[in-house]
């Protein structure tokens, strides 16, 4: 049973915040591959070079403070959710008729991500932004493991049992586009639409008809789901080492920051360094990276979200942004999405959209659902 949304404000005690700065000052630095050996920088991993600033930027420059009051000047809660304490923004807004719009963050990501994004949503919609469960704020030690599934359920419960709201629009990425689809496939009646910046459909060389989308797909498959294999196998070992070093949780996030983004090799050119140390920080604080590990590895034991010929039939909107992780072609989207009404293909942008082009996303976002009002 869900209870009534209980006021929330972050404050990370001042002793977190000087033992991460003082593991930070002993990090125990890797070797890399010598420059005559025949790879390029962050072709194995990330940098050394880079990291090694990063950390020394993070101990010494970055103001965690400021953006734990940026993100306090959101209105947050936290309600009892399917056994768990969620965390969510509630963002109200400026028109008496908003919509009500929910925004579900992905891995590596939080709410962070939104920061930029709900303010310029707000003249049209409420937005409601959790924290997906086991993820930052919504985690705590020992409470149950989610996959997509479930976080999906837990949403549609917060939605309409905790806040009331009978029909809501929905947005996300990553693991956000799963759920909305899985939303948009469980609750048709309650769902107005649907908005995705990552489409969410079989990866399957056998089903990739086009020639250019099963070149990504097989590269992808060869070359960039090492990190879907551990997680999905053995998240629990992982979690002890990026749960101990500050670096390596970095080094494991801001990989990803940069191989999915837009940013033509350094990440910052795409996402700033205070924005990528405000969601790793929020990892390392909250102690949450073995646990946002767990839908992996429910996929991985229990399947695709959308059963076998299963299809989402709630009108769809589809962003694509050019250094998207993988781009299906419409013709496959639309044997999972039945009622695709804009396709919207960016001039730039990566995996994290909120992130890099939140105008862009936005501008989307606004004009799908304007017409469905």
């Amino acid at each position: 049973m869900a209870t009534f949304p209980q006021a929330f404000r972050l404050e990370v005690p001042d002793a977190a915040l000087a033992d991460l700065k003082e593991r930070l000052g002993r990090t125990r630095w890797p070797d890399e591959p010598p420059a005559s050996q025949p790879h390029e920088a962050w072709s194995t991993g990330a940098s050394l070079a880079y990291m090694r600033g990063l950390a020394e930027y993070w101990r010494e420059g970055f103001d965690w403070r400021a953006a734990e009051a940026k993100l306090n000047a959101f209105p947050q809660f936290t309600a009892r959710v399917k056994g768990i304490d969620l965390h969510f923004i509630h963002a109200p807004g400026k028109r008496p008729d908003a919509m009500p719009l929910l925004l579900s963050h992905g891995w590596p990501g939080s709410v962070f991500e939104f920061l930029r994004l709900i303010p310029l949503l707000q003249e049209d919609f409420t937005v409601v932004a959790p924290s997906l469960p086991g993820y930052g704020l919504s985690f705590a030690p020992g409470q149950p493991r989610f996959g997509t599934e479930d976080m999906a359920e837990a949403f549609a419960e917060l939605m309409t049992g905790v806040l009331g709201y009978q029909r809501y629009g929905c947005q996300g990425g990553d693991w956000g586009a799963s759920i909305s689809t899985v939303l948009g496939h469980r609750f048709a009646q309650r769902v107005i639409g649907i908005h995705l910046n990552l489409l969410i459909v079989r990866r399957d060389p056998k089903l990739a008809n086009d020639a250019k989308y099963l070149q990504q797909l097989t590269h992808f498959l060869r070359e960039e789901t090492g990190y879907q294999a551990i997680q999905g196998t053995k998240p629990q070992t992982l979690a002890y080492g990026l749960s101990d070093s500050p670096v390596g949780l970095a080094a494991w996030i801001v990989e990803k920051f940069r191989t999915w983004s837009d940013c033509g090799g350094n990440p910052e050119n795409a996402i700033s360094r205070d924005e990528m140390l405000a969601n790793i920080s929020l990892y390392w604080f909250t102690g949450a990276i073995g646990s946002s590990f767990w839908p992996y590895y429910a996929r991985l034991h229990s399947g695709w979200p959308i059963p076998e010929g299963g299809s989402i039939g709630v009108p769809m909107a589809y962003a694509e942004f050019p250094k998207e992780i993988l781009i299906p072609p419409r013709a496959l989207a639309e044997k999972t999405y039945t009622d695709i009404r804009r396709w919207t293909v960016m001039a730039k942008g990566g995996h994290f959209a909120a992130l890099e082009q939140p105008e862009a996303l936005a501008g989307d976002v606004k004009a799908f659902f304007a017409p469905l009002r």
